[in-house]
């Protein structure tokens, strides 16, 4: 009967893992807003309370925090938005230049695509398929339009609510605490929100500030190089550093097809994204392993997998805040006696086996 009972135990369990990601993939408009929301509220709460500590009311102090926040979103989005609007329109010159400028490497990617194309006649007799029907896609301009109001709508509303939660105070702690009738439980719930707020909000504030190093590096490096709008790939740079291990290889992407552009010479233009390359990998390798690697006690295979499922659930921005929705599930995993175990899988190997980490 204990089997019985303890296999449906686990079926009921993997089914509600099942919805939840169901319900993730297919309300995405509506779940990221919410989530991003609360991430940044997490983040901030930290300051607003030490904003009250000097007697401002949350309120105000929320007002005053998320104000700055977007402030310098409005001026991140004032900086870069006309030279990308302009790259946006430009769109098919900047096409045509660069297939110029590659013409040696497109004349030998069109040769091997030709022997292909005579082995698919070879393989096949093609004289009886019917014309297939083209459908136009949407235009650059669009789509570039489209998905600028989806992020902005996406921002706004996750403001918004960072802002009310902000301005709650302490309310929902005080909530959380009163749905648990003894005092043990009451600790142990305050306890797991404080630990999770105090993870998100170092890792995040931490991160941020290492893509604002990172991202002034690049601007002056590709300054240097004489790369026009280097201040845009700095911002560019910063945005993408949020995005685990992709971001870097996306920005050396954009910035070598515009250096291949702007440049005469071929090898110099590669000068750029070979800098925006090394500077992004020496941070990756180096820089936020040694700061965020004492306070961030991840399994790295944990974090990589949780990346991978949730840039597949809800690409770019499921992949930015893979992090922090790993490190909120490790923090209720430790605290909850019934999930420990995944609290183990989810530690680094030497904590795992109960040796401490010294490095």
């Amino acid at each position: 009967m204990d089997d019985d009972l303890k296999s449906i135990r686990r079926s009921l369990v993997l089914l509600s893992v099942l919805a939840v990601f169901v319900v993730a993939y297919f309300a995405r408009e509506l779940v990221l807003p919410v989530m991003l929301g609360a991430l940044i509220a997490l983040t901030l709460s930290p300051a607003n309370r030490a904003l009250q500590r000097i007697g401002m009311s949350a309120g105000i102090g929320a007002a005053l925090l998320m104000t700055g926040a977007t402030l310098a979103i409005a001026l991140a989005v004032f900086f870069a938005s006309g030279t990308i609007s302009e790259w946006t329109s430009d769109a098919p010159a900047i096409a045509k230049q660069l297939r110029q400028k590659l013409s040696g490497v497109n004349e030998a990617l069109e040769v091997v695509k030709k022997a292909s194309k005579d082995i698919e006649e070879m393989a096949g007799d093609t004289s009886d398929i019917s014309q297939p029907v083209v459908v136009q896609p949407p235009t650059l301009l669009n789509s570039a339009v489209t998905i600028a109001a989806s992020t902005l709508t996406t921002i706004g509303v996750a403001l918004i609510l960072a802002l009310f939660l902000l301005a709650s105070g302490d309310l929902f702690y005080r909530k959380l605490i009163a749905a648990f009738t003894s005092l043990g439980d009451k600790k142990r719930a305050l306890s797991t929100v404080y630990d999770i707020e105090r993870q998100v909000s170092v890792y995040l504030l931490t991160i941020t500030l290492i893509n604002a190093a990172l991202g002034l590096s690049v601007t002056l490096a590709l300054w240097a190089l004489g790369l026009e709008y280097a201040y845009v790939w700095g911002i560019v740079a910063f945005l993408l550093n949020y995005l685990p291990v992709l971001g870097g290889i996306i920005g050396t992407l954009l910035v070598a097809a515009y250096a291949i552009v702007t440049f005469d010479s071929l090898s110099y233009a590669l000068l750029a994204p070979l800098t925006y390359q090394v500077l992004t990998s020496s941070e990756a390798q180096f820089v936020t392993p040694y700061i965020v690697g004492r306070r961030m006690e991840l399994n790295i295979v944990a974090v990589f997998l949780t990346v991978v499922l949730w840039g597949w659930l809800w690409g770019i921005a499921g992949a930015i805040v893979a992090v922090p929705f790993l490190l909120v599930f490790k923090v209720v995993c430790d605290h909850v006696e019934s999930l420990k175990t995944f609290g183990t899988f989810l530690s680094p190997t030497d904590q795992s086996t109960g040796v401490a980490n010294n490095s």
